[in-house]
């Protein structure tokens, strides 16, 4: 059937309308196709630049423990964290204070936002407490302490961290080793050093006399042994200690230096979380006592300690028995013992910090 001029017109008018939404289509699909793989392409790589990290949920205080319930796992950019809060990820996504029996203990807080430990033992529910004297955590069951044997050492904040703060190792520490506000790096050349020393083993550092006598200066510190060239330092050791603990070591370190035979050394504990830290033992002389209960640096709680374990007779008897006696009868000798030993002391640290930022240097170049 023939058609008209107009029907043929309108027709292919039809036909280019339609020809040129296709290519339209065609251009808007491609666009949107090209959008998507470049979203697929741009999500891949963020998939690839993505790392695992845990975030607080709950406002935290210096030196309160961390429990499990505390952490919620984010996906973030590598990027835009440090690396620390990374490196031990394992270490975090493992970590849940349970005592022995598999118990978890978790964090409760009130209308105030005080926190509490809690745990749940046979179906009933008991807060957790630190005993004071000997930093052991207990519940009270029937008007009676049950102590808790924990699977760990609790991990602690260092520092007061708010809510979505990302954990990282710097901010966490061991509970054996709180930053108090008067505890101190100290650094020590003169400790024997068990052979397979490294840093973050915990160790006892201890004086023994000629005599036999063996005593505990200061008990389960954790230690960093410095490296130098790339090799762990074969002398040196450094230690955070409180006031009270930096004054018991330097008067160790003197009657040893005094008492031909003696010697300081260092005892590692076989297992740091399980192990309780054994009560120092070694008997301070007269004139650090006296700076001990003068000092206003040293915190309540060990000052109440120092008056209990010096108050009796018995501290000042073997100190008189055992180490007054051996270095009054070493007379001049004594004096002399000091001076080299402290002299001997003086150099081996300043030589350990030449080769200590010699190191560094050659890090840096």
């Amino acid at each position: 059937m023939a058609t008209n001029p107009m029907q043929r017109k309108a027709r292919n008018s039809f036909l280019l309308g339609m020809l040129v939404m296709l290519l339209i289509a065609g251009i808007v699909i491609a666009l949107l196709l090209m959008q998507l793989m470049n979203k697929i392409k741009e999500e891949q790589e963020e998939l690839k630049a993505s790392v695992k990290a845990y975030v607080l949920d709950k406002d935290v205080s210096s030196g309160q423990v961390i429990t499990e319930d505390m952490l919620v796992e984010q996906t973030v950019n590598k990027n835009l964290v440090p690396s620390n809060a990374t490196s031990d990820i394992e270490l975090i996504k493992n970590y849940a204070l349970q005592d022995k029996e598999g118990n978890n203990i978790y964090t409760k807080y009130d209308n105030n936002n005080n926190a509490t430990l809690y745990i749940r033992k046979d179906n009933r529910e008991y807060q957790v407490k630190k005993e004071e004297e000997t930093e052991n955590y207990y519940i009270e069951k029937n008007n009676n302490k049950e102590y808790l044997e924990l699977n760990s050492v609790p991990l602690v904040a260092k520092v007061n961290m708010k809510k979505n703060t990302l954990i990282t190792t710097e901010l966490l520490s061991k509970s054996d080793n709180v930053v108090q506000d008067d505890m101190r790096k100290q650094e020590y050349n003169m400790v024997i050093l068990p052979m397979d020393l490294t840093t973050g083993d915990y160790i006892d550092i201890r004086i023994m006399l000629p005599s036999g006598q063996d005593y505990i200066v200061v008990a389960k510190k954790e230690v960093t042994v410095p490296d130098v060239n790339g090799v762990s330092s074969e002398d040196t050791i450094w230690m955070n200690l409180s006031e009270d603990e930096i004054l018991h070591m330097s008067c160790a370190i003197i009657d040893a230096y005094q008492i031909k035979g003696a010697k300081i050394y260092a005892t590692k504990y076989t297992e740091a979380g399980m192990q309780e830290a054994a009560k120092p033992t070694y008997p301070i002389n007269a004139s650090t006592s006296a700076l001990l209960q003068s000092d206003p640096n040293i915190l309540e709680k060990a000052m109440n300690e120092i008056s209990a374990r010096y108050s009796n007779t018995n501290a000042s008897q073997l100190r008189n028995e055992y180490i007054n006696s051996v270095i009054n009868n070493q007379g001049e000798q004594a004096q002399s013992n000091l001076e080299t030993n402290m002299q001997e002391s003086i150099t081996n640290s300043k030589n350990s910090r030449k080769e200590y930022l010699d190191s560094l240097a050659g890090v840096v170049q």
